[in-house]
């Protein structure tokens, strides 16, 4: 039996009761005696994160840390800013990607008229030509919207034509201009993106220090990791790693560690957990004031950090719940006190114009998602309005300290660069990817709209939009299974199906009948149902439906009782595959045995997959 607390020394007089309560729960649910439960029977219901931290289903005063130093002082943990203006909450920022100059600078105007505080501008091959920035930027108060740049090997004249364009703006106070050239060349490699070499990005580095202006030459780019599958901590832990090699780098061209301190920005990837990105942001900074403090410069630890809702999240099926996911993520982003945010619009996983939607609608959705955060729930009024939670504490510090051991671990291996160099980050963080994947195939991890509760009737995709890209997205698995019902659709006139033969009452058969819907769905497969059957029924419904793949659905009670009887009829009416809806065990006795079982644990990914192709999709 569980063991009862002190009551002289609990914190929590009431947590006896509660771990009586769940050991009730949990013995009533597996079918045990009480007894035969762990002593706490609540750690029956922690989570592990992939970075194997516990996620308890409860936090008490028993949980307590000490409380972390206001904002704006060492570690950082509660912000960076212990003055920002709580009208303005964090930096609303948005993407502008266009070619055309003119174009680029109605986009930048119209943005920050309607919400926007700060711009993310794509510069050279993917964006304005750098001998036009400064007619993209006309009209521009630069010392009210700071500008990132996205300008990948032609930063360094991106810079130059920028730092032109602010030698001719007047500003009362030169440092409120905020400036990021995110040079990215360590992140950009491990991306496998040609960016500039490292000894440019220093270079201009020292050139963006000596202005008056505050500008940071190089971004961190924890995204990269993010996109390839990293966890919260390996994700931390290598952008830290890419850190001190820059810092290394910038003190050996003779740059003074304070002066490197100040070059360097961080984005990471906010997601739709809420609580693990609140968590990030926090646990980030104190990592990075860790460095600055070891460095000695303790001061000049509190790195802006630009958060980007996660690009990995988004789907391509049913991409209007990409809009729950991103709110979700600003979210998070914001209360963990992130600088910048950029909410990725909602359809940003498909080509432009896929849905049908203009880019200035999916733009705004994604500019007021914030919008609403900040100016209907107010969340910039409070600086780190998770501070005290027990669990956002506990959190905090438990990703903070596997985030810094998985650094040590890349400094073990000499460095951000030879742990890259040694496949080291391709192996740890393609494990992580590989476990969620897993999850994800076996629906332990739900992605709404693709393994669960897809949309079968929503419209084919275009061939350029089932082409694979660089992010390892989550439903990427099963949204492959939906190109190949699209393809088959195409050809066929019609999606692949599968006839469910429900037995016995409606009550008996509801759950699985449901639950097989759902999982033939998110593979591209069609279900017919005819509603409850007798046996003498079965074979008529499945020569009508002319499917090829039938599922039993019942009860297991029902399936001793007539399984065998209905896989004879299904196979005389020429049903090549039959399967139940459930396990093996279930007809154990059963003469007849179906040819496979569909069940809540198995591999949806392979078995979807499987019969795809024996209808030859």
């Amino acid at each position: 039996m569980p063991i009862a607390s002190d009551p002289a020394t609990e914190p929590v007089p009431e947590y006896a009761a509660w771990r009586k309560g769940v050991a009730g729960v949990l013995a009533k649910a597996r079918k045990v005696d009480a007894a035969e439960l762990p002593d706490e029977p609540e750690t029956l219901l922690t989570e592990t994160t992939y970075d194997g931290l516990a996620v308890a289903p409860l936090y008490t005063r028993r949980d307590e840390r000490p409380e972390p130093p206001l904002p704006g002082t060492f570690p950082f943990v509660r912000g960076v800013d212990a003055h920002r203006d709580v009208h303005r909450g964090w930096f609303v920022s948005g993407r502008v990607r266009d070619a055309d100059p003119a174009a680029a600078n109605r986009r930048i105007l119209a943005g920050l008229e309607n919400g926007l505080s700060a711009l993310w501008l794509s510069v050279g091959a993917h964006g304005v030509p750098v001998a036009e920035l400064g007619a993209a930027l006309n009209g521009l108060l630069f010392d009210l919207a700071p500008i990132t740049l996205d300008a990948g090997t032609e930063v360094g004249a991106a810079a130059e034509a920028l730092f032109a364009a602010l030698d001719g703006y007047q500003a009362a106070d030169r440092t409120a201009i905020r400036v990021a050239l995110a040079a990215a060349p360590l992140t950009d490699e491990f991306a496998g993106i040609t960016g500039v070499t490292l000894d440019d990005a220093v270079a201009l580095a020292r050139t963006a220090a000596a202005r008056p202006e505050t500008v940071r030459a190089i971004t961190v780019d924890g995204t990269a990791f993010h996109d390839a599958g990293a966890s919260e901590a390996q994700e931390l832990g290598a952008a830290v790693a890419a850190g001190l090699e820059y810092l290394r780098a910038l003190t050996a061209a003779g740059t003074d560690i304070a002066d490197a301190l100040g070059q360097l920005e961080f984005r990471l990837a906010a997601t739709d957990d809420q609580f693990a990105t609140i968590a990030k942001f926090r646990a980030g900074r104190t990592l990075w004031a860790r460095v600055a403090h070891v460095s000695g410069a303790p001061g000049f630890g509190g790195a802006p950090q630009h958060a980007v809702t996660s690009a990995a999240m988004m789907a391509r099926r049913d991409p209007w719940v990409n809009l729950l996911r991103t709110t979700l993520a600003a979210f998070g982003a914001g209360v963990g006190g992130a600088d910048t945010v950029t909410v990725l619009p909602f359809d940003s996983a498909l080509p432009a114009g896929e849905l049908g939607v203009s880019q200035n609608f999916a733009d705004r959705m994604a500019r007021n998602t914030q919008l609403l955060l900040l100016e209907e729930s107010h969340l910039g009024h409070v600086h780190d309005p998770g501070a005290g939670s027990w669990y956002i504490e506990d959190h905090t510090a438990q990703l903070a300290e596997a985030a810094w051991a998985f650094m040590r671990e890349i400094e073990a291996a000499g460095g951000y660069r030879a742990a890259l160099a040694a496949g080291l980050l391709a192996e740890r963080i393609g494990a992580t990817r590989a476990a969620r994947e897993a999850d994800i195939a076996h629906r332990r991890f739900a992605v709404t709209g693709v393994n669960e509760f897809p949309n079968l009737a929503e419209a084919a995709l275009s061939e350029q939009a089932r082409e694979p890209g660089r992010v390892a997205r989550y439903g990427a698995a099963f949204e492959a299974l939906r190109d190949r019902s699209d393809v088959y659709l195409a050809a066929n006139g019609a999606r692949p199906q599968a006839l469910l033969v429900p037995l016995g009452r409606v009550a008996e058969h509801n759950v699985r009948v449901t639950f097989i819907a759902n999982l033939l769905a998110s593979g591209g497969i069609e279900s017919v149902n005819p509603g409850p059957l007798e046996l003498d029924g079965i074979a008529a419904a499945a020569k009508e439906s002319g499917a090829s793949i039938a599922v039993l659905c019942g009860s297991d009670a029902r399936y001793a009782e007539q399984a065998g009887e209905a896989v004879r009829a299904l196979k005389s009416a020429g049903v090549r595959t039959v399967l139940l809806a459930g396990s093996a065990k279930a007809v154990a006795g059963v003469e007849d045995q179906p040819d496979g079982y569909l069940a809540a644990k198995i591999d949806a990914v392979a078995a979807l997959s499987g019969l795809l192709e024996k209808v030859g999709a």
